[in-house]
């Protein structure tokens, strides 16, 4: 049965409603980003591997205790989910939105490299913290000055 606040949809609705899919996709990005498989976040959340799947295809819609949930084990914020939202609201001048999406675009293709998993998962893996400060520092030194 497909209520409005229902957390499935029946078969007859073939496309997952656009914040949904949205939703799912920021799921499926930060888990790839920490090295978490669907079965490991399942497993997290009581769930079953293939209602991970469901969720990051936006097949099935995330619950608000659910989204809370997945924003602890993900380790981000609950408004993380909804970053760039289809139908969020504009920001305050074309130009700056032009801006925000050339950045955005550009940061999407880091997020989207292998290297930058790998640095990423390496770097969370040093259970020292004044070790990863010093990484930071170092990784820090060797890109450009940002204040030039």
């Amino acid at each position: 049965m497909s209520g409005e606040f229902g957390e499935e949809r029946g078969a007859a609705e073939t496309h997952p409603n656009p914040i949904d899919a949205h939703v799912g996709h920021q799921i499926r990005q930060r888990r790839a980003t920490l090295g978490i498989s669907q079965e490991q976040l399942a497993g997290v959340l009581g769930l079953s591997f293939q209602q991970v799947q469901k969720y990051e295809r936006g097949v099935n819609r995330v619950g608000a205790s659910r989204l809370h949930d997945l924003a602890r084990a993900l380790d981000v914020p609950i408004g993380y989910f909804f970053e760039d939202a289809p139908g969020a609201t504009p920001g305050p001048s074309t130009a700056m939105r032009g801006m925000h999406e050339t950045q955005q675009n550009l940061d999407e293709d880091i997020l989207n490299r292998r290297e930058t998993l790998d640095l990423v998962r390496a770097f969370s893996s040093i259970t020292d913290a004044d070790v990863r400060h010093r990484v930071l520092d170092l990784i820090r030194s060797l890109g450009p000055d940002p204040t030039h």
